[in-house]
């Protein structure tokens, strides 16, 4: 393979020539990171040396990129860095003891756009759906929703489920929370059901059915496809343009530390959530911004939700089940009250932790809840609906409407992302 070797000046250039030798690459180009220890001036490597990577891409098309620098030019982080910068570049990134490739993506053959986040619970499924629900004003568009539970073969889903139907597939042994059915409950589009397990740094699924489910939504004929992540795993299958969510509370050396700059360099958009107090103040939120910044140029929005019942609460006496973390219950309360007119008895945010999601139904036998009002993630209906089932409590699904509040337009960039698309297209 054609290589493109990163060198440094804390190297004697003979020794670095016997490297070079020694590979079972063909060395076409170098670039040198820095250090000048052991430069004398006028250095022959045998190869042509580049000041920049952009340069040594452009210039050699090399097929692989190996890393032959070291501390303490490049340490740690930096080296992350750079294996970012290649695996963007779509190239495998080795060095003496790693390798890091980039997400193989599978050819699509209709218009795509992939929503992909920098952890669990950032909010994908919600910025998905709103996606989703605003390009299919005009457009046949379908998801494919990616999850740790999704069905054994893909699944289409072309109308919001029941809660009576989502019982019967828990009682089945399925997640009747996972990810497309919460996205066919909320989104009001076809969506198409995957699944994949475990998650390389790069974002790689370990296995996946995705690609057998872009099939499927392909043979819909669809004007465009989004493809929601799971996790920080990204949909191995090739998306025109991407839109990266991103946690308001995540530490930034974690969203582009590591690999994470990888997803940023992929992305088109940044959408950050939950850009609010008491979950992220405005200083962290400039860091995170800054951060985001260092990496790419890509524009970012900062977002927050609001829950939206999918039917009528106002009147009741309502517990609400969520996801949300505790400093942001006060917040969701008043704002089911004065939007939605709902009396809120209570605001569990215990959906992912089953053992305190259960006393906190036991403890509401006390509280005569007329209406369970629930996200449709994690425990949502083999517990919050199973108990209210049991009850004779009727069941609300809640969706997470997303809002921005940085003066920016998320609409008008969907919009844009997906105008691109269909140019490219044409």
């Amino acid at each position: 393979m054609k290589a493109l070797a990163l060198i440094d000046g804390e190297h004697y250039p003979d020794v670095v020539r016997v490297a070079f030798a020694g590979l079972e690459h063909d060395v076409a180009g170098a670039v040198l990171l820095g250090g000048t220890e052991k430069l004398r001036g006028g250095e022959d490597y045998g190869v042509p040396v580049f000041d920049t990577l952009e340069d040594a891409f452009e210039a050699l098309s090399p097929e692989i990129v190996v890393d032959l620098s070291d501390e303490p030019v490049v340490d740690p982080p930096r080296r992350f860095r750079i294996a970012s910068r290649v695996l963007a570049h779509g190239l495998p990134y080795v060095g003496a003891d790693f390798r890091f490739d980039p997400v193989r993506f599978e050819p699509f053959s209709r218009p795509a756009l992939a929503v992909i986040g920098t952890g669990k619970r950032v909010g994908k499924t919600a910025v998905a759906g709103h996606v989703a629900r605003l390009l299919s004003r005009d457009r046949f568009v379908v998801v494919v929703a990616v999850g740790r539970g999704g069905p054994q073969e893909p699944v289409i889903v072309d109308r919001e489920p029941e809660i009576d139907e989502l019982l019967a597939l828990s009682r089945a042994g399925g997640h009747a929370a996972s990810d497309y059915l919460e996205g066919a409950a909320f989104a009001s589009v076809v969506t198409i059901g995957s699944r994949r397990a475990g998650g390389g740094l790069a974002g790689a699924p370990f296995y996946s059915n995705v690609g057998a489910a872009a099939e499927l939504a392909a043979s819909l004929s669809p004007d465009l496809v989004v493809f929601e992540g799971s996790g920080a795993a990204i949909p191995p299958v090739e998306a025109g343009k991407r839109v990266l969510v991103v946690g308001a509370t995540q530490d930034p050396a974690t969203v582009i530390g590591y690999l994470g700059a990888y997803r940023v360099l992929l992305s088109d958009l940044v959408v950050l959530t939950g850009c609010e107090e008491p979950l992220a103040d405005e200083d962290r939120i400039q860091k995170l911004r800054r951060a985001i910044a260092e990496v790419s140029d890509v524009p970012v929005l900062q977002t927050i939700f609001r829950p939206r019942p999918v039917s009528d609460v106002s009147g009741r006496r309502v517990a609400y089940f969520s996801t949300a973390p505790g400093g942001a219950h006060a917040r969701l309360r008043e704002h089911l009250r004065r939007e939605h007119g709902a009396e809120i008895v209570h605001v569990s945010g215990n959906l992912s932790r089953r053992p305190e999601l259960r006393a906190d139904l036991a403890s509401l036998e006390a509280r005569s809840a007329e209406l369970y009002l629930v996200e449709l993630k994690a425990a949502a209906i083999d517990v919050v609906a199973e108990t209210a089932a049991e009850r004779g409590v009727p069941v609300v699904l809640c969706d997470n409407e997303v809002r921005t509040v940085d003066g920016e337009s998320l609409d008008e960039r969907v919009l844009e992302l997906a105008e691109a698309l269909e140019g490219a297209r044409a």
